[in-house]
């Protein structure tokens, strides 16, 4: 039987079992076990995490390298909680939401997600034009169609199969990261100076702003929704014993591409932060085209390129997840299917307003992210409440130290934000 996939909400035929990939040899079982998270992963480096690094690495130094840090720590967590519950119920978590709440729980939870779905659409659809803007200089209305053009090349690799989805994924993450390794040994940031960013503080409301943002472009809600279904009926297995060897599959699927994510992210702040901070005339770089510029201009088109390059893969690539994401929401939730393209072509409308009425991309992107914020203790509260349930994960279930670190994190991103509302509205 082939791979291909068969709707998100109900698992997958043609899967192979697990004897059958461990068969294969060691090296060539972990490969082939690899996978969901780094299609998830790709969340974590999307363009949000572009405005908001380049923002931050600009405004502030080194100063929120360890917000970076914590972000893609508890990312590494929260994913693998999700992939966990996919493995172990073979049930993505909007399907177990449905399964587990009330009605109304559900719809609500599902009409926050497609909130934060239109957000996280427009996060990337609008990075992915900037990206062609830069490389090709394509106006960004026709930089939004062909944009969308990419996204069905990319989706229509899904619908055949979803090895070749992950792959093709995995292929765009390879240039985010290569672009930026680039321009890591390129531009050489400072080791004290990274060093001293890893130490937590703030300064002020403005750079408790960009932390926030930060948080809401690392840890990404529909992240969370989409690894379960990637990881749910993927390989079926006999016994609860092959099922706990599955998971620690998972578990070095995880460290390995959020780990790689993380590194995206800390150089990408890091190059910022020693190419524009404290440099004069580049030092308050707000929009990703500053940047860019700035690249050009202080080091050469090689590494202005390189940006490009990488933010155009961040941005065709995270969109097909986010509207791969989109579908196992509406499924998930409310037992809701259109097709993926139907859906493709529906989020690409709020991205192509934006574009076509002259909002500055970034600031829409920054805004974004701390919108995306907001949306992720809608996600996380329930994937902690299920996953420490026996009911639901018979032996699997989380051990307390587990479930106290997720609930810590639930707390500290649902505090931040309240903090930041009462900056915003003068009440604080």
């Amino acid at each position: 039987m082939s791979e291909s996939a068969q709707a998100v909400s109900t698992g997958r035929h043609g899967a192979t079992p697990l004897h059958a990939i461990l068969a294969r040899g060691r090296t060539r079982a972990t490969v082939a076990m690899l996978g969901p998270a780094f299609v998830a992963s790709v969340a974590y480096v999307d363009p949000g995490n572009f405005a908001t690094n380049i923002q931050g690495g600009a405004r502030f130094g080194y100063l929120l390298l360890w917000v970076v840090l914590a972000a893609n720590l508890m990312a590494m967590l929260i994913q693998y909680l999700s992939a966990k519950l996919g493995v172990v119920t073979d049930r993505n978590l909007p399907e177990l939401c449905r399964d587990h709440y009330p009605r109304p729980v559900a719809w609500g939870l599902w009409l926050q997600a497609e909130a934060m779905a239109m957000a996280t659409d427009i996060a990337e659809f609008l990075g992915a034009a900037l990206g062609l803007n830069l490389l090709f200089h394509v106006p960004l209305l026709p930089a939004g169609f062909i944009t969308g053009a990419i996204a069905f090349a990319l989706l229509e690799l899904q619908r055949q199969g979803f090895r070749r989805f992950e792959l093709a994924i995995t292929g765009l993450l390879g240039l985010i990261l290569l672009g930026f390794l680039y321009e890591t040994f390129k531009i050489g940031p400072s080791a004290s100076g990274a060093a001293n960013g890893l130490i937590p503080h703030l300064h002020g409301s403005n750079s408790l702003y960009l932390a926030v943002g930060i948080i809401g472009a690392t840890v990404m809600p529909h992240a969370i929704y989409l690894h379960s279904a990637l990881t749910k009926g993927r390989m079926p297995v006999r016994n609860e014993q092959e099922r706990t060897r599955v998971l620690r599959f998972q578990r070095t699927d995880v460290i390995v591409a959020l780990g790689l994510a993380g590194l995206v992210n800390m150089a990408m702040l890091a190059v910022a932060a020693k190419l524009f901070h404290g440099t004069p005339g580049w030092s308050h770089v707000e929009t990703i085209e500053e940047a860019h510029r700035g690249f050009s201009h202080l080091v050469g088109g090689t590494a202005a390129l390189a940006f490009a390059v990488a933010l155009l893969s961040s941005g065709a690539s995270s969109s097909s997840v986010g509207t791969y994401a989109g579908q196992v929401v509406m499924a998930g939730f409310v037992n809701l299917r259109i097709s993926l393209f139907a859906r493709r072509a529906l989020t690409m409308i709020p991205a192509l307003i934006v574009l076509a009425v002259g909002v500055s991309p970034t600031r829409a992107l920054v805004l974004s992210q701390v919108v995306l914020s907001f949306g992720i203790p809608f996600a996380l509260v329930p994937l902690v409440l299920l996953t420490r349930r026996r009911d639901v994960m018979g032996e699997h279930v989380n051990r307390l130290p587990t479930t106290v670190a997720a609930v810590a994190i639930a707390a500290l991103i649902g505090a931040l934000n309240v903090f930041l509302l009462a900056q915003t509205f003068g009440l604080a």
